[in-house]
């Protein structure tokens, strides 16, 4: 049975509400928070987390620690192949194509992709220390192994992701996003000892590869070259927009710098404000043709968060908050789509989650008077 709250009524009761103005996908839709339902069992004690959309009323993500797809809000586990434990989906396709990554123990890694009534998952890399995998709306998909990228189409790997020309050897790389056309979002990172100034270099940045094969571009970033700073891409839209944060955590010191870039890449990244009432902010996802974007706002105290608050951008002007848990530490947005709907968990008073989709998510957003 689905589980919703008229969220008109709960956002129109935060003192000092502004609303952003609704994408175009978004015309005719109801406001509601959508709490989607959580596997009974697992090994984490957590509701679960959307984290990606497919066609229709399909959406994707993890619940008690384990891959879960949603119908409506029915949710259904993604059969783990003996041995793995826990795991995450983490995108789909509109074909019902999704991909995530699962784990066993504590340095077992591996990608996987499902369709919705298969008897099992298929393994798309070997067992490995860390892993990724993400998958366009046509299917398209990318995975890393070890530090090792690759493309995907038709169910077999095309090629192996070339590093950047400024990336220093033994580079690692991740990915993250696919869009539509087909360019990767990733991340390469490495470090380079020199025994004769017994010195260590550090150079690492978010990274698209162009659709077609083109060279990849490495993305500006500040504090290039400083190992406490690290700078992670999360999202990209159809038009190449991307989407992320410049991350520290450093003793005491935790850190979200949001940060957004656009085509050709060769300037440093733009930065949006913050949330009103919050240090810090972290994006996570863009809708692939409206320029929404979602995240986290947040603020730490000695290097532990205090508060948390699900956000969402419009991609001009404030960003605004939508209407989450009671206490400070309320919730996080991690996908959103062209028709304003946005994915992500509501936490309870003990900082546990429950999947949660916010229906015309730009009309429930407002703006926080402190």
């Amino acid at each position: 049975m689905r589980k919703s709250t008229a969220a008109v009524a709960a956002a129109a009761a935060v003192a000092g509400l502004v609303t952003a103005a609704a994408p175009a996908g978004a015309t005719g839709c109801t406001p509601e928070i959508r709490s989607l339902d959580a596997l009974p069992s697992g090994p984490a004690g957590d509701g679960g987390t959307v984290y990606g959309f497919g066609r229709g009323d399909l959406a994707v993500g993890t619940s008690r620690g384990l891959p879960v797809y949603w119908k409506g809000s029915a949710v259904h586990a993604v059969p783990l192949p003996d041995g793995w434990t826990n795991g995450a989906v983490t995108s789909v396709g509109d074909s019902g194509l999704m991909v995530g990554t699962l784990r066993r123990g504590f340095d077992g890694a591996a990608a996987f992709s499902y369709r919705p009534g298969d008897a099992a998952v298929r393994l798309l890399t070997g067992t490995a220390h860390d892993v990724s995998a993400a998958v366009n709306e046509g299917g398209r998909m990318a995975t890393s192994e070890n530090g090792v990228g690759r493309e995907w189409a038709g169910g077999r790997v095309v090629r192996e992701l070339p590093l950047p020309a400024d990336a220093l050897p033994n580079s690692r790389v991740s990915v993250s996003a696919v869009n539509k056309r087909g360019d990767i979002l990733g991340h390469v990172s490495g470090e380079s000892y020199d025994p004769v100034t017994d010195e260590t270099a550090f150079r690492g940045s978010p990274v698209v590869w162009p659709a077609g094969g083109y060279p990849p571009y490495a993305l500006e970033v500040w504090n290039q070259g400083d190992p406490t700073f690290d700078v992670i891409a999360t999202g990209i839209d159809n038009r190449g927009r991307v989407v992320g944060h410049e991350w520290q955590h450093w003793r005491e010191l935790s850190h979200h710098r949001p940060a957004t870039w656009k085509r050709p890449y060769d300037a440093l990244p733009a930065e949006p404000g913050r949330l009103a009432g919050e240090a810090e902010l972290a994006l996570a996802g863009i809708s692939p043709g409206t320029g929404a974007v979602v995240g986290r706002a947040v603020s730490y105290e000695e290097g532990w968060p205090k508060s948390s608050q699900p956000a969402y951008w419009p991609g001009t002007g404030p960003v605004l908050a939508l209407p989450g848990g009671s206490g400070p530490r309320r919730g996080a947005a991690q996908a959103v789509t062209d028709d304003d709907r946005v994915g992500g968990t509501v936490l309870d008073e003990h900082g546990l989650g429950t999947p949660t989709v916010w229906t015309c998510a730009s009309k429930q957003a407002y703006r926080p008077q402190n």
